[in-house]
């Protein structure tokens, strides 16, 4: 029987310790906060968009890398999974899933009546502080004695809302043990902006399509809701533009976000109801056409003399300029938020160093890594809770049967 150590409680750290214990091994989980997966409890809006029914490869910075986990225990093994364990998924627009309970909690209560159930216990409050291998055994020092095991799965975490646990201690970890850590950054962040109307356009919210701007070069589109906020812009079609826009923006590229007011489609509608509307104020042909607190800031950004402006007394060309921003209405990124707010960790435990197949170190025989501390991460939408899910079983299984170091 393997001993195998999980470092972290999070969503990878359960899944690998119930998987590994199911395979024989004898299992214990050393969770820095007072309790267990604290993180899950935050994700999906407090409801837990546990996974995503159409999760591919091409969801991930590294498809190679995580083909070969997502085809042995993707989506559907997972729905499967925790069915087994009690819930039942909902799923909603573009194949993510919830539970039916709509609570994150849920999720941890079926973690938690199985860890009870296969009797692996749960060490909480436990601060590692070194961790060494010494004669083909890993061993763990930590505020509360020292933990020794066969197997050690790295599962700690990255440094994505850090009041959850996930602060990068586990960065450190791995490098202690000879592997090296790429660039981390926050992903599925807001995006800072540089606009002088912040302050008037805060709270407005608007379904819509945004398209990410690297060098005045278009990079990404997507669409969904966008919400303007006091700093800059959020919401889920912002969320989704962020990874490249943070990239790009710290390689010190010029990065712009376009949002499209109005679908294309309506591009003759719209120049018809200004020649219609020629009688009228600027701010009284947009009325009804756009949210009105739109309108201010419009006219600023098309050079206009005044909202109260005649559309009558507008040349051609500055009738041009509004319409252009009505479809393509350019916001300058001046930075993102923090780690505080964001979901996920660009960066982490290199690639190359970990063998795709059974998450273990290319480094160092006999540990293994699970989750968002490695360099994968996805898009927003249920994909790295799938990642976790996913990396946390091949992590689990494969140290449960690994052949002992002797």
């Amino acid at each position: 029987m393997n001993q195998v150590i999980v470092i972290g409680g999070g969503a990878a750290g359960m899944m690998a310790a119930i998987t590994a214990a199911r395979n024989g091994a004898q299992v214990a989980i050393l969770e820095k906060n007072n309790r267990i997966g604290k993180k899950i409890l935050a994700t999906g809006n407090g409801r837990c968009n546990y996974t995503n029914r159409f999760a591919s490869v091409e969801d991930y910075n590294h498809p190679d890398f995580v083909g070969i986990g997502l085809a042995l225990f993707g989506a559907d093994e997972s729905i499967n999974f925790f069915q087994e364990l009690g819930i039942e998924p909902k799923e909603e627009e573009e194949g993510k899933c919830y539970p039916m309970s709509e609570q994150a909690s849920s999720i941890v209560d079926v973690f938690l009546y199985e860890l009870d159930r296969l009797s692996i216990p749960v060490h909480t409050e436990v601060q590692v502080l070194t961790i060494q291998k010494k004669s083909n055994r890993f061993l763990v020092k930590t505020n509360k004695g020292e933990f020794t095991s066969d197997q050690l799965i790295l599962a700690t975490g990255g440094k994505a809302l850090p009041a959850s646990g996930s602060d990068g201690s586990g960065y450190a970890y791995a490098m202690s043990l000879g592997h090296s850590i790429r660039n981390v950054y926050p992903s599925i962040n807001k995006l800072k902006l540089n606009s002088p109307h912040l302050k008037h356009l805060s709270g407005v919210k608007i379904k819509s399509s945004a398209i990410l701007y690297v060098n005045e070069e278009p990079i990404q589109i997507e669409e969904d809701d966008i919400l303007f906020t006091a700093v800059g812009i959020s919401g889920p079609t912002i969320l989704q533009l962020s990874r490249e826009a943070t990239l790009a923006y710290e390689a010190g590229k010029h990065v712009e976000i376009g949002i499209k007011l109005l679908p294309t489609m309506l591009i003759k509608e719209v120049v018809s109801r200004l020649k219609n509307f020629e009688d009228k104020t600027i701010e009284q042909a947009l009325i009804g056409l756009v949210n009105k607190r739109f309108i201010g800031p419009l006219v600023k950004d098309a050079g206009l003399p005044s909202i109260h402006t005649l559309v009558s007394s507008l040349s051609k060309r500055e009738k041009e300029d509004l319409i252009n921003l009505l479809f393509d209405w350019r916001f300058e990124v001046s930075g993102y938020l923090g780690f505080e707010e964001a979901q996920a960790t660009i960066g982490g435990v290199s690639i190359p160093e970990i063998n795709p197949l059974t998450m273990e170190s290319n480094l160092v025989p006999g540990l293994y890594f699970a989750g968002e501390v490695m360099d994968v991460d996805g898009r927003c939408g249920g994909y790295n809770l799938q990642w976790a899910w996913t990396s946390g079983y091949l992590a689990g299984l494969s140290s449960a049967i690994a052949e002992k170091n002797v």
